[in-house]
Order: C-alpha cells, then sequence, then structure tokens
C-alpha cells in the first residue's frame, strides 16, 4: 500500500494547468510543424505560420496560447493499492486548479450556475474522472477545454443498421457543422459504442492521445486515416478560410454496447489540444 498526501495532487494539478495553457505537447508540435510544410493553399500557409509564432512567443514569454483557458478537465487513473491522506482528494483536486488558474493569471471562465452565470471567479469546479487500476501509480491528465471547439461538439444515438459508413457520416456531419468556429486545424476525438454518456468520455478522452498513435484494432485506425483524409478534403482549411489542413488527427475509442444502439460522439478540439500528462 501506497500512501499519497493530497498535497502532492494539488501542486501537480497548479503546475500542470499553467503547463497546458502555456506550452503544446511534442505530438501537437510536430504535427503542426508538419502540417505547415504539406498545406497546399498560399492563405492556409500563411495562417499556419501566424500560429507557430503564436505559440512561439506564449512559450517563450509565457504568454497564455488563448485567451479561452478553458475549463479544467481532470482524468485521475488511481492505482487500487494507493491511499490518500491529509483530506479530501476531490478537493485537492480544485484547489490545484484554483492556485494553478490564480498563479498562472489564467482567465477564470466558469460560471457556478449554468443559468444564473455568475463566475465562480477561480475556474473551479473542474470536470473530474476517476478510474480505478491495479497498481499503485497515479496518472494525471489535465485538459483545458476551451469553448469555441466544446460547443461544436455532437452526440449521435445511430441505429446498429447504419453501421460503419453512418458513423464515418456523423463525424463528417459534425466536422462540417463545426466548419471555422472549431478554430482550425482541429483534432477530432470519437467515442464509438456503449451508451449515451460513455461514448461522450471517450471521444473527451481520444483527444488526449498522442497523435502519432493509432488505434490498436486495425480496422479502427484504417478509419482514423481515412475520416482525416476525408476532413482535409473538405477545404475548410486552417482558421476556416480554405486550404488541405482542416484537421492534424482523428482518434477514436471503441466500448462495447447494446444490440440496439450505437452511440457515436465527436468532441472536438482547436488547434492546440491542450493537455498535460503526468505519473507520479
Amino acid at each position: 500500500m501506497r500512501t499519497v498526501q493530497v498535497s502532492e495532487i494539488t501542486e501537480n494539478i497548479k503546475e500542470m494547468c499553467i503547463e497546458a495553457n502555456h506550452t503544446l505537447t511534442e505530438d501537437m508540435e510536430q504535427a503542426l510543424n508538419h502540417a505547415v510544410t504539406k498545406e497546399q493553399a498560399a492563405l492556409g500557409k500563411q495562417v499556419l505560420g501566424q500560429l507557430q509564432e503564436n505559440l512561439r512567443i506564449a512559450r517563450e514569454d509565457t504568454i497564455p496560447i488563448c485567451q479561452d483557458t478553458g475549463m479544467a478537465v481532470v482524468f485521475m487513473e488511481i492505482g487500487q493499492d494507493v491511499h490518500f491522506e491529509g483530506g479530501a482528494l476531490e478537493d485537492a483536486v480544485n484547489e490545484g486548479i484554483r492556485r494553478g488558474y490564480k498563479e498562472g493569471y489564467l482567465r477564470k471562465s466558469v460560471v457556478g450556475d449554468p443559468l444564473l452565470r455568475e463566475n465562480t471567479g477561480d475556474n473551479t469546479p473542474g470536470i473530474i474522472h476517476y478510474t480505478i487500476v491495479p497498481g499503485e501509480k497515479i496518472k494525471i491528465t489535465v485538459a483545458p477545454k476551451g469553448f469555441g471547439s466544446e460547443n461544436m461538439s455532437r452526440v449521435f444515438m445511430l441505429k446498429p443498421a447504419d453501421g460503419m459508413e453512418g458513423v464515418k457520416n456523423a463525424v463528417l456531419t459534425a466536422v462540417k457543422e463545426a466548419g471555422p468556429n472549431a478554430c482550425p486545424p482541429m483534432v477530432v476525438g470519437v467515442g464509438i459504442g456503449g451508451t449515451f454518456e460513455k461514448c461522450a468520455l471517450m471521444a473527451k478522452q481520444a483527444l488526449t492521445r498522442p497523435l502519432n498513435e493509432h488505434s490498436e484494432i486495425p480496422y479502427i485506425k484504417e478509419m482514423e486515416e481515412e475520416l482525416l483524409e476525408r476532413i482535409n478534403q473538405s477545404g475548410i482549411g486552417p482558421g476556416g478560410l480554405g486550404g488541405t489542413t482542416t484537421a492534424l488527427g482523428v482518434n477514436i475509442n471503441t466500448y462495447p454496447t447494446h444490440i440496439a444502439g450505437l452511440p457515436v460522439a465527436v468532441n472536438i478540439c482547436c488547434h492546440v489540444n491542450r493537455h498535460s500528462v503526468r505519473t507520479l
């Protein structure tokens, strides 16, 4: 049994909120650099160059990549042999978010009531997902999610008869309807299977998978590659101004589902796809 003080969780969450809002993950930076060299439209190439410059300034001058520093989404993968001490884990996570957004001078974008709309003033509470796994390690993923792209996400409750083509059409429909509003080039997370809420969670988690890692299921890998190609043929392009780079990647997660259903969720993220991952 491993004992972990919740204060350690708070400190890591704080640092990860700041890190994710100022620097891109290596796979995202590589994908953007690759897109600049492949983009065929002159205006699209210019937009991608401006995005690269923005990322450089954010990293060197410690300025947020985007003014929308997002709602903090936190995935906690906790080994079942871990024992927490020093307070409630959820309070510790939210305290980390609070400190990260205060000390990092990040915009506070959370309202305490979805209808009354009064800002909480510290970007809490976060959206926290817990998974219990074997062992005594703790894997934390912090993914600040801006709502320009979040608002463009969709859930489709398809019929089993819709099959693979129905799934592809659903993804392409969501991307087409998002258009420039999702700040392309985008990353497209897709969840297939489970239930209404499970497919949405899988789509959100798919966004945190490195873009250079495909699904281990061969036909899903092929679907990821096909959809990326078809999305980039849509002509939406960088910034929605036309071009051959509408998406940097398509990541798909799947799960068993009911005989009567085929749930599909599409969670879109903008070109920065912010997240930070640590294992304690």
